[in-house]
Formats: structure tokens, C-alpha cells, sequence
């Protein structure tokens, strides 16, 4: 289950997903009445024709990036296992219910279906609101068969080395620093979710310490965890890597921000960056039009002089087998990954 993506980059297509998207109440958590008019008042009717033509200068022959690299990882996967593997997106199509459907058709006799959102950390706004939404289409359609989800990875072993494995060949290249760039998230969602009673959460320098309870659900936690487990993996200097998030809407987000470091990277000396984005499992705009393009013409514009994206883990074989072995792990009994619907 990954987040989706507009039909076609027609302007009424990325409208209506947009809308989709944006009046989520786990995305933009205000008032309905407060959120509707934000959203489709100011957001939608400015955001939709530059989001459009965003998107034209990813689409490809098959389609949008997004969806055409999550039905590889699909049939990557079902070469590894015997299960029927379906996917869905939280917006746009192909729905929950829609994968649900054709599952069942083509298994009647099916018994349980294992849900990977494909977010390693957890976010109301990504990993919560897939789950809740394919919770109401797997309640609404009352299906015989029972829902379980793969719980995120953030800190999976076999999840790390492959995101390591994918980085691998690009750190033989000659670079000054390595930006692991996040979406970014607001921190009052962080409060809402990681934050417990709220009396610690981005409050103080080391507020993930003072309540480890808040880990499970703290995205802020968790991206800085992946993090210093995959530098140490690749056996990064501390000075050769550091955090950034991107993608913010409006005031109060999670800092520092990408497109601001990027700017102040080459006045820094930093010449030659590599920039990874392992809050996204597959390529999409947020990776191929926001950090390749316009974040490198961002970088070499203050001064830089080389500047490559490690692409996602996308269909990388040891990602692959990743997937692949956390159900079969679950068939044999291990609980593991696995969170009961």
C-alpha cells in the first residue's frame, strides 16, 4: 500500500487528487469546516496547475512514476512467494476496496491478507492514515477474511541492509557529505502522536530519551534512528551526514529544512553532495521532481559543483527478499512484524 498518485497530469486529474489528499484530516489536521476552505479555497485552485506541470517532467510512457514502480515491486515480489500480492493506494486508485475485491474473487477461500504500508516510519499523515482508511474499506465491505499489517521498519535489520546495499555503490564516487532528506512533518503532529502528554516533545534537546514509550509512534525518533543505523552500517563519519526534511506546507514544520540546506551547503564548503530520501520507499514527485530537479539546480545555483540522488530502494533485490521474508516468517509463526488489524 503505498500513497498514490493523480490519474493522468491533466490539471482536473491532480485537482481531484489533490483535494483527496489535502482535506485527509490526518494530512491537514484542522476543523472540516477550517480545512475545506484552506484547502479548497487557496490550496487546490493555486496548488493544482503547478502540480501538473510538476508532474509532467516525471511521467513516463507507463504512467506516474509512483504507481508504475510499486506494481514492479508487486510482481517482484510474487516471484518470491506463493501468496497472490495485490496493491493499493491511500489516494487515488487502485483503492483498498479494489484490491480487496480482486483478491477475493480470485481467492475465494481466502483467509487473511497481510498489509505493507510502504512507509518505514510512522506519521499520522502516512502510516496511520493508510491503516485506518484500509481498516473502514475492510469494515464497510465486510469481508470474510481478516486484515493484519506489517508494523514500520524504521529499524529492521534486514530492512537496513538493504537500504545500505542501495547507497553502496554510490559512496565509491568522490563527495563531501551525504543529506538524509525526510519528508517533513509539522510538529504538532509529532505532539499528537510521539509527543505522549506533550510536556517533553521538541521541547528539550533530547526529548526521545526522556520518553522512550513515545518511540513506536514518534517520527522524529524513528527518521534519526534509520539514520545513524544505516551510517554506522556504511561506516560513515558523523561529519559526513546529516538530516534534513522537505516538503513543508506552511509554518511549524520539522527543521532544518532541505531546500535551505541546500543553499547553505556550498558556502559551507560542501561541493559535492549525495542526498538520500528513505521516508520513501518508491520514486515519486517528492524524490524525482522536488530533490533531483529542483533541488539540484537549488545546490549547483549556490555554488556546488556535483550533485546526485541515491535513488529509492524501489524493486532492490535484497528489498525484495526483505518483503518476501517477513511473510513468510509470519506464516511460520513469527510475530514479529506483523500487528493485528
Amino acid at each position: 500500500m503505498n500513497l498514490g498518485s493523480p490519474d493522468s497530469t491533466v490539471v482536473k486529474d491532480v485537482r481531484r487528487y489533490l483535494n483527496e489528499f489535502l482535506m485527509d484530516g490526518r494530512v491537514i489536521d484542522l476543523p472540516l469546516i477550517a480545512r475545506t476552505l484552506l484547502v479548497r479555497g487557496i490550496i487546490v485552485p493555486f496548488r493544482a496547475p503547478k502540480s501538473a506541470e510538476a508532474y509532467k517532467t516525471i511521467w513516463t510512457e507507463q504512467g506516474s512514476p509512483l504507481i508504475v514502480l510499486t506494481k514492479q515491486l508487486q510482481q517482484s515480489l510474487q516471484q518470491q512467494i506463493q501468496e497472490p500480492v495485490a496493491i493499493a493506494m491511500r489516494y487515488g486508485n487502485p483503492s483498498p476496496k479494489q484490491a480487496f475485491d480482486d483478491l477475493l474473487r480470485e481467492n475465494p477461500d481466502l483467509k487473511e491478507v497481510i498489509i505493507v504500508p510502504l512507509y518505514p516510519h510512522y506519521a499520522m499523515s502516512s502510516y496511520e492514515t493508510a491503516i485506518v482508511q484500509a481498516k473502514e474499506h475492510h469494515a464497510a465491505g465486510n469481508y470474510p477474511f481478516r486484515i493484519s499489517f506489517i508494523k514500520p521498519f524504521y529499524n529492521e535489520e534486514n530492512y537496513l541492509n538493504a537500504l545500505a546495499a542501495s547507497m553502496q555503490p554510490w559512496l565509491e564516487k568522490e563527495y563531501d557529505h551525504i543529506l538524509f532528506s525526510y519528508h517533513g512533518i509539522p510538529e504538532r503532529h509529532l505532539r499528537k502522536t510521539g509527543g505522549g502528554n506533550g510536556c517533553h516533545c521538541m521541547k528539550v534537546a533530547n526529548c526521545c530519551e526522556v520518553n522512550t514509550m513515545a518511540h513506536d509512534t514518534c517520527y522524529r525518533h524513528q527518521v534519526f534512528t534509520t539514520t545513524r543505523l544505516v551510517a554506522e552500517k556504511l561506516g560513515l563519519p558523523r561529519d559526513k551526514y546529516s538530516i534534513s526534511f522537505q516538503s513543508r506546507l506552511g509554518s511549524g514544520w520539522l527543521q532544518p529544512f532541505t531546500d535551505v540546506r541546500l543553499e547553505q551547503m556550498p558556502k559551507e564548503g560542501i561541493k559535492k553532495l549525495l542526498i538520500i530520501c528513505p521516508a520513501f520507499i518508491s520514486d515519486c514527485l517528492e524524490t524525482l521532481e522536488e530533490i533531483a530537479e529542483r533541488g539540484k539546480e537549488t545546490f549547483l545555483e549556490a555554488g556546488g559543483e556535483s550533485y546526485e540522488m541515491i535513488p529509492c530502494l524501489n524493486t532492490h533485490p535484497m528489498w525484495v527478499a526483505t518483503l518476501a521474508s517477513w511473510v513468510n516468517d509470519h506464516n511460520q509463526g513469527k510475530k514479529e512484524m506483523i500487528l493485528n488489524g
